[in-house]
């Protein structure tokens, strides 16, 4: 015994202990900082896999599948036969009595059990096959829309991607310009303090550098803003770091395949795809409300377990079974003119669908135009800005050297470094709206994958 309550008060111990430390615990972890996350590498196709997987959008999307699938499900349902289960019991307050040549007979007792089943297995009913034609469409209508998340998902993360890309792109041109700029000012402020630059040149290049730096940091500001956007769409945390792969590269597309998916776009862009199938199911609707006209048959059964007694002793009660197979036919003569009216709402619905998809059909056309044409006005920027930055270049080497070599006045050389800057930065931006609309182009014409 008094190993016992020694063993019961070693357990208690341990669990006092254990509880402390682990109240104490978390003191302990708050002091230390939290491990920050590694830096995740990214290319634009590595982004575009993440956000397939971890988008919040996809992610709902696939939860509509499964509830389609599940729909599917309870509409096979209706094909298969229900089986109801019921039991009773019923005190006779006041007996039941028929009357049979002026004599009064008691046909209930005080007590009344019953146990029973019955089964309806529909054997035809034209509204259950349309049912379950419609399930089947439905749930291809979610995978659509599930495709359909995916694909704008991916043009979403691509447009993130080269906008993250072309910010980084500024950023370089800037810290660029800066280092021009400070050599410049630090070559003045030494030739000032020899007395072989005047005053003004080195307070007009203390004012170039002064206005430069914070050109630098907005440029970081909106890289860091571009970043924390397509953290968001890959659904990535703010706090963890991401290197940026690769550069605004110009990829064009021939024209050959430009015409091949322009011809086929109406049958695979995903956004009509999805109208299509929605103009099928409300046409089904149309049916499955005109069914009501329809008779349905029905294979019926029922069996019961009962029994009356006036006493509570069950083990002595006398039960009696009845069992019972036939076929049941319904149908509506008369709903005042319900149906009717439901067949023409449907019907309404099908046509408005109808015309809503000639008219994104419509729409379409002008959506992919107008891609194409900014994908041509940003490829003839691409190659003007091409010729000009090589120009912009070769300037500001020349007009380094005629200011080293005191040929020409400082204004010449900021000029010459102002106009390489905005050269690089244009040049950038072109290729930027060149792969952004081949984005949308893509996206239009259903090959964004």
């Amino acid at each position: 015994m008094v190993q016992v309550v020694k063993s019961n008060l070693k357990i208690v111990l341990g669990l006092l202990v254990g509880g402390l430390m682990g109240l104490s615990a978390p003191s302990l972890r708050a002091d230390q900082p939290a491990s920050p996350l590694p830096p995740l590498d990214l290319t634009l196709s590595r982004a575009i896999e993440v956000a397939l997987k971890e988008n919040r959008d996809v992610l709902a999307s696939r939860e509509d599948v499964t509830k389609s699938v599940a729909q599917i499900r309870e509409a096979y349902s209706l094909a298969m036969p229900q089986v109801d289960v019921s039991s009773s019991y019923v005190r006779n307050l006041i007996p039941t009595v028929m009357y049979f040549n002026n004599m009064s007979i008691q046909t209930t007792l005080d007590n009344s059990y019953s146990v029973g089943a019955s089964l309806a297995q529909p054997l035809w009913s034209r509204k259950v096959g349309i049912a379950l034609e419609i399930a089947e469409t439905y749930h291809e209508f979610f995978e659509r829309g599930m495709q359909a998340t995916e694909e704008a998902t991916i043009r979403n993360v691509t447009k993130a991607y080269y906008q993250a890309l072309l910010t980084k792109k500024l950023v370089d041109v800037t810290r660029e310009g800066l280092t021009v700029v400070t050599a410049n000012r630090n070559n003045i402020k030494a030739a000032y303090e020899v007395g072989a630059a005047a005053e003004f040149d080195l307070l007009r290049a203390e004012v170039e550098l002064a206005n430069t730096e914070p050109a630098v940091t907005s440029a970081e500001n909106n890289y860091q803003i571009s970043k924390d956007a397509l953290k968001n769409l890959l659904a990535i945390p703010l706090e963890q770091e991401v290197n940026l792969q690769g550069d605004l590269e110009f990829a064009d597309v021939s024209t050959s395949d430009v015409l091949t998916a322009n011809s086929k776009a109406t049958e695979s862009n995903i956004g009509l795809v999805q109208l299509r199938l929605q103009e099928s199911l409300l046409t089904k609707n149309v049916e499955i409300e005109r069914a009501g006209y329809y008779p349905s048959v029905y294979l019926v059964g029922s069996y019961r377990w009962q029994t009356q007694d006036n006493t509570f002793d069950i083990g002595h009660y006398r039960w009696q079974d009845s069992f019972s197979l036939g076929v049941s036919l319904s149908f509506t003569a008369f709903d005042g003119f319900r149906t009717a009216s439901k067949i023409q709402q449907a019907s309404a619905d099908q046509r408005k669908i109808h015309i809503t998809r000639i008219k994104a059909e419509e729409g379409l056309q002008l959506q992919i135009q107008a891609a194409a044409n900014r994908m041509i006005e940003a490829k003839k920027r691409i190659n003007a800005q091409a010729k000009s930055l090589e120009q912009a270049k070769k300037a500001l080497k020349i007009a380094q050297t005629r200011f080293s070599s005191g040929i020409s006045i400082q204004l010449e050389l900021m000029d010459a470094q102002v106009a390489l800057t905005r050269t690089q930065t244009m040049h950038a931006q072109a290729i930027y709206d060149f792969l952004t609309a081949k984005a949308d182009w893509e996206y239009a014409v259903g090959t964004i994958r």
